[in-house]
């Protein structure tokens, strides 16, 4: 009867020596996958908080004296096109691709499209559907008075920058370098709703079309199979797109290169990777 009891026991024991080493846990080693780092920042002008999503090239030593050119992407949020146009960037700047130079990129994260990239509009009917639109002015002063500065006391930055723009992102991008054609130095204009007020920004005038414009710019203009433009106007994205390129081209200054790139087999969905990878290419071309 004693033996039993004491095997009783000991099976016992042996049962939850066993439950203990089930539950004991390895620590976690998994790290988290960094791809840039994000600043918020404070706009008097825009009288908001802005996200700034930003990645710094392979080797970046804010302490060293190397500089680097910053591009500047619209829609620029982690859920947006931060992402993908970051490794872009990145497989861009390989050493055995070489196609691009080591770059930061500041991705915009967006607040309000329509408010941000949009200029008044005379339709009323736009008016009524989207009554926050007809700020840009606004971005595009936040753009050059605020986060320019910003950028450059913060970060090792040169005097090279490009913009990305796609959508109404394209269409503030077209304001930008027909208003303040000196604020970047290379623009990626991809699918840009040139639509809006009836086109007008078609009609601009601007310093960059005349002999004097001395800055030396590259400008890529992207567009796919697109067809009628949300509007009530008829305007096709694609005609749009070549009459911004042909107007660009008859510019008297010398100092200016247009890259028109129409891309039948994209849409206004899948251009965006697409048109973006060619403007590397062409505004960076040799």
């Amino acid at each position: 009867m004693k033996l039993n009891i004491i095997i009783f026991f000991l099976a016992i024991s042996a049962g939850n020596t066993f439950a203990q080493r089930e539950v004991v846990r390895q620590p976690d080693e998994r790290k988290p996958f960094i791809l840039g780092v994000i600043e918020e920042y404070q706009s008097t002008i825009l009288g908001e908080n802005r996200t700034l999503n930003i990645y710094l090239p392979e080797g970046y030593n804010g302490n060293d004296t190397t500089k680097y050119p910053v591009i500047y992407l619209l829609d620029g949020s982690a859920d947006e096109d931060f992402i993908h146009v970051v490794g872009l960037v990145q497989f861009n700047t390989f050493s055995w691709v070489n196609r691009i130079p080591k770059s930061i990129v500041v991705g915009i994260a967006t607040v309000d499209r329509r408010r941000d990239f949009t200029f008044p509009t005379t339709i009323a009917e736009d008016k009524k559907n989207y009554p926050t639109t007809g700020h840009s002015d606004k971005f595009i002063s936040f753009i050059e008075n605020e986060l320019q500065p910003f950028i450059a006391k913060k970060y090792q930055t040169n005097s090279e920058k490009t913009i990305i723009g796609q959508s109404l992102g394209g269409l503030l991008a077209t304001e930008i370098l027909l208003k303040k054609p000196y604020l970047f130095n290379k623009y990626i204009i991809v699918s840009p709703s040139l639509w809006w007020d009836d086109g007008s920004i078609l009609k601009q005038q601007s310093e960059i079309l005349t002999e004097n414009f001395a800055q030396k710019t590259e400008i890529y203009i992207g567009v796919g199979k697109e067809g009628l433009a949300p509007c009530t106007a008829p305007h096709v994205m694609e005609v749009d797109a070549n009459l911004l390129a042909e107007k660009l081209k008859l510019s008297k200054s010398k100092s200016m290169t247009v890259h028109f790139d129409y891309l039948p087999e994209e849409d206004h969905a899948t251009i965006g990777h697409q048109g973006i990878s060619n403007g590397f290419r062409m505004v960076y071309k040799p």
